[in-house]
């Protein structure tokens, strides 16, 4: 192994796409550095198989999160994919983008007045990222793309459950929306999926897998970046320890940091970038003083309410005994059934609080009764659960370092329900989910609910309901944000340069000024796409 151009550290959906980019257009030579393992399982090509992921693999992180007082002193679970194509190789393959407004709102958040010129960073400068990486089934037109390696598709399965539900919002007054990625979202839907040909299509099978056979690009998996190397103010390159051994790789022009909202902000700290007085406290030398590492951490979080119906609907036993077995050989043998099913194929997006304002919850129906690993308490049965996710949390949480050693993970302040408006969303989604229950088709195959039960009426017996069970919906992001140049707490520029250190970039969500409306995944890509455009003066 010589020298490299780059250096990527973290191969999640935003490194495999910078990689790939650099070597395919670019012509570099490039060392892509994952701390997971391959993602060669065969489960993990199955799009069902990533709910087995949940319950425990070695393809993911568990953090958990500091005791929470707002959440009455609980600390729960953030899972984080700890494999080559991170996210996009265990998530639920759930392709949305979020809203033209979202876009806009990082423009107004990167300009330090109205004349300066900067990045741009509005729907309009990032849809042609999408587009261009995007390889849609059946949608099309200036929204879309048609022929890019990420193939993004419609369900091939669909539980009954699911289709009560799109019949049963549409009865309560929102419009059938086909379409949540072409910049509005208000309305119920079937949700389009990374999918291609009944198998998963993640971000190693579109962008890397393609240059399998290029030498110009080095994947190291199995290997952990202990710290940047950082040169007279340049990062020239990473430390890193593959097993016992321990070496260093040199990057002649760019260092990338890709390794998500957590492993981002660890690796600038480890390294002598970020607070200065959370750096000397652990003994770390001060290379950079920049106060918002770590800071601003956002993250979707949801609250279940979940129902029995009368018959099966949804997929409650089809991973156990006999129906394992039979969708598994009708998986194999015709590329249908359960198995070909992401487990989640419908949602909403809705704003209780305001149904003419913009949507603030991602109202998802999960065909079976569904809890996190981490909330226990309801016997399983054939049900629904409702989950509504908050789409733009105003709390902002923290990661920190544990220590100075590498294998220690960071100490994650979540802060979920660390505002009040954002109780009243979290309040008024189950209040919907309720009415939800009682209304047409819905009411027709519902049981009765069971989590947390009709006797939790007022708000205070629901906020207590949502501090025992709200979890992550797995998009944390924003904790090496983007912002203009005078203010204080951004740690990146808007051409997403580390402040303070020359060749030193991040290309994943943690550049987040502000979360989008929606799942991550998708945004994560394009990020990067437009960020190896940007670095490489092809914006």
């Amino acid at each position: 192994m010589t020298g490299f151009d780059y250096i990527i550290v973290g191969g999640g959906s935003s490194g495999c796409v910078t990689a790939a980019k650099l070597v395919s257009e670019h012509g570099a030579r490039v060392a892509l550095i994952e701390e997971g393992p391959s993602n060669r399982h065969p489960l993990l090509r199955m799009p069902a198989g990533f709910v087995k992921m949940l319950k425990g693999s070695r393809y993911l992180t568990f953090h958990k999160t500091e005791p929470q007082p707002q959440l009455d002193g609980r600390s729960h679970d953030l899972p984080q994919g700890r494999v080559l194509g991170g996210g996009s190789t265990v998530n639920a393959m759930v392709y949305m983008r979020g809203r033209r407004s979202d876009y806009d709102a990082w423009n107004r958040m990167t300009k330090a007045g109205p004349n300066d010129i900067g990045w741009d960073w509005g729907w309009d400068d990032i849809l042609p990222h999408y587009r261009r990486q995007e390889g849609n089934q059946s949608l099309a037109g200036p929204a879309h793309g048609t022929d890019g390696p990420l193939k993004v598709s419609n369900p091939r399965h669909i539980a009954e459950i699911s289709n009560v539900f799109v019949k049963t919002l549409q009865e309560m007054g929102l419009p059938l929306r086909n379409d949540f990625n072409d910049g509005t979202q208000d309305g119920v839907g079937y949700m389009q999926t990374t999918i291609g040909g009944a198998r998963r299509c993640g971000a190693v099978e579109a962008f890397v897998e393609p240059l399998a056979a290029d030498p110009k690009l080095t994947i190291l998996t199995g290997v952990r970046v202990l710290r940047l190397l950082i040169e007279g103010g340049k990062a020239a390159g990473v430390e890193i320890a593959e097993g016992s051994r321990i070496r260093t790789l040199h990057a002649a022009n760019e260092v990338i940091l890709t390794a998500g909202a957590f492993g981002t902000p660890k690796i600038l700290m480890l390294s002598g970038i970020g607070p200065a007085h959370e750096l000397r406290r652990h003994g770390i030398a001060v290379e950079t003083d920049l106060a918002g590492v770590g800071e601003n951490l956002m993250d979707h979080h949801e609250v279940p309410l979940v129902a029995a119906t009368h018959e099966k609907l949804g997929y409650y036993g089809e991973d156990r005994g006999l129906r394992m077995l039979r969708n598994g050989l009708q998986y194999m043998l015709f590329g249908s059934g359960p198995v070909s099913t992401n487990g989640c194929e419908a949602c909403a997006f809705i704003n209780p609080l305001d149904p003419a304002g913009e949507p603030m919850i991602q109202f998802y129906c999960v065909p079976t009764v569904y809890l996190d690993r981490d909330v226990m308490g309801v016997a399983p049965t054939d049900g629904v659960t409702l989950n509504s996710c908050l789409l733009q949390p105003k709390a902002r949480g923290t990661v920190r370092l544990r220590s100075a050693d590498p294998a220690d993970l960071p100490m994650i302040n979540s802060n979920y329900l660390g505002h009040e408006d954002d109780i009243r969303h979290e309040i008024a989604g189950l209040r919907f989910a309720r009415a939800v229950l009682q209304t047409g088709p819905m009411a027709k195959v519902v049981k009765g609910e069971i989590f947390p039960g009709e006797g939790f009426r007022s708000d205070a017996e629901l906020l207590a309901h949502c501090k025992r069970t709200v979890k992550t919906n797995y998009h944390p992001c924003g904790t090496a944000r983007m912002g203009a140049e005078d203010d204080p707490l951004a740690v990146l520029t808007p051409d997403l340069r580390v402040k303070g250190i020359e060749g030193l970039r991040v290309f994943d969500v943690s550049m987040m000024p502000r979360i989008v409306s929606g799942n991550t995944n998708a945004p994560a890509m394009a990020v990067a796409d437009r960020g190896v455009d940007i670095m490489m003066g092809a914006a």
